[in-house]
């Protein structure tokens, strides 16, 4: 049994992804098998994970994920010496109805797991008020263990003094301090943060985050704080994969694909085959299924327009085999992709969907999903869990609904995505299937 700790805030925009690649880094140079995880549907900071600490990170979501498949995903650190898990949002925020195990907040699975939660509180503005924060949040919840807690920006030796002070004064140890510093930053966009392939200097940002933390965080201690409850053997329920062979997008704008999804579909014996429609690569003939999955097309849109080959192959394989779209994939499928600007980009033509940038909108949350046509060997009548995150508007969706979908409150939504012939596509991201 691996012991662990789950890494979480108050709130976002703390700086717990900072601290938490930090920590990666700085115990695997002291040659500490770190196993990262992600709580919640976040299919980007997976990868800074992976070029944090060398192991691929997988997300554990409590809404959309069933006990066996969240307790299969856990046993990915039987063979680590640690294992860090990143919180998503405030520690607590959650939906207000369940899902499958919880309301998808990142307290359920450090529950689950006996985690104990190393909070990072953003002291800006406070010193020793900074306390109340912390003890309420160990209060919160009894089963939920906060073992202590990483002050960030802190501005001199005096408010450092200060806010330990606090923290002494209700109990709460304080496993380091780090001082405010502007440049450990990672850029962001309208999604979070910008992905990890595009960051112009991955490793020596990581680098340098580690060098801060190893100097500000007593990580022996930190070490010594993580536990876990003993995890049962789990086995998921066996998954089916769209098709045996499947082509799957894979570039700067076609990346957000959970890893326990290939995983899972490898497991089943599926061969993925990757291919990149930013190079105006075609997928490859002999697929039984292309997968295009979200990203950022609306930043290549002009690319994407251009790309001749990859749009004749698309076609040639939609004569004969399915191809399914998830959010920026479903856009690619389209006919047309209106930028910020306002300018519109032809796209693949496979469906009647045009969506604009232009008229920009937040859309975003769970959703839960019952498919009024199949998704290559996913039959019609299959429930499944995902979530939706995308700032796209529909102008025009001609084509018939795939799914009857619902938010987490159980609410019909109107995005149901669309199908015509063998081609399909979703705004909403597939986690996991569902019991319906």
């Amino acid at each position: 049994m691996t012991a662990g700790l789950m890494i979480a805030a108050p709130a976002s925009g703390t700086g717990k992804t900072t601290v938490m690649l930090g920590l990666l880094r700085a115990l695997a140079n002291r040659g500490v098998a770190v196993q990262p995880f992600k709580c919640g549907p976040d299919y980007i900071d997976p990868a800074f994970h992976r070029a944090a600490s060398g192991r691929a990170s997988f997300n554990l979501d409590s809404w959309s994920m069933p006990p066996a498949l969240l307790d299969a995903l856990c046993a990915h650190g039987n063979d680590a010496d640690l294992i860090l898990a990143e919180g998503s949002m405030g520690l607590f925020d959650g939906v207000a109805k369940p899902g499958a195990t919880g309301n998808g907040a990142s307290a359920d699975i450090a529950r689950r797991r006996g985690w104990p939660v190393v909070l990072v509180i953003d002291v800006s503005g406070q010193a020793q008020s900074a306390a109340a924060t912390a003890l309420g949040f160990a209060r919160y919840d009894p089963e939920v263990r906060v073992a202590g807690v990483i002050l960030n920006r802190v501005a001199s030796p005096r408010h450092d003094r200060l806010a330990r002070a606090g923290m002494a004064a209700v109990g709460l140890p304080v496993f380091g301090s780090l001082p405010r510093r502007g440049d450990l930053k990672l850029p962001e966009r309208h999604l979070g943060l910008v992905q990890a392939v595009e960051h112009p200097d991955l490793d020596a940002a990581v680098a340098a985050y580690a060098a801060f933390l190893a100097e500000h965080v007593d990580l022996d201690a930190l070490r010594a704080a993580a536990n876990a409850e003993p995890l049962a053997a789990a086995q998921a329920q066996p998954v089916t994969p769209p098709a045996q062979r499947i082509a799957l997008a894979r570039d700067a704008a076609f990346s957000f694909t959970y890893p326990h999804l290939l995983d899972a579909w490898h497991a089943a014996g599926a061969e993925i085959i990757p291919f990149s429609p930013l190079a105006d690569d075609a997928p490859d003939p002999a697929a039984d299924l292309v997968w295009l999955p979200g990203g950022y097309p609306e930043l290549h849109a002009g690319r994407l327009a251009a790309a001749d080959r990859f749009r004749a192959g698309l076609h040639a394989h939609a004569a004969t085999r399915p191809i399914h779209g998830e959010c920026g994939g479903y856009m690619a499928l389209g006919e047309a992709l209106i930028d910020a600007d306002g300018s519109s980009h032809r796209m693949a033509g496979l469906l009647g969907l045009v969506t604009s940038y232009a008229q920009r909108r937040m859309h975003l949350g769970y959703r839960r999903a019952v498919l009024e046509a199949p998704i290559g060997a996913i039959p019609a009548g299959s429930g499944l869990a995902g979530h939706e995150f995308h700032y796209s508007t529909i102008i025009e969706q001609p084509d018939a609904a795939l799914a009857r979908v619902s938010d987490a409150d159980g609410n019909a939504v109107a995005d149901t995505g669309s199908y015509r012939g063998r081609v399909s596509g979703t705004f909403f991201h597939l986690i996991a299937g569902t019991a319906e």
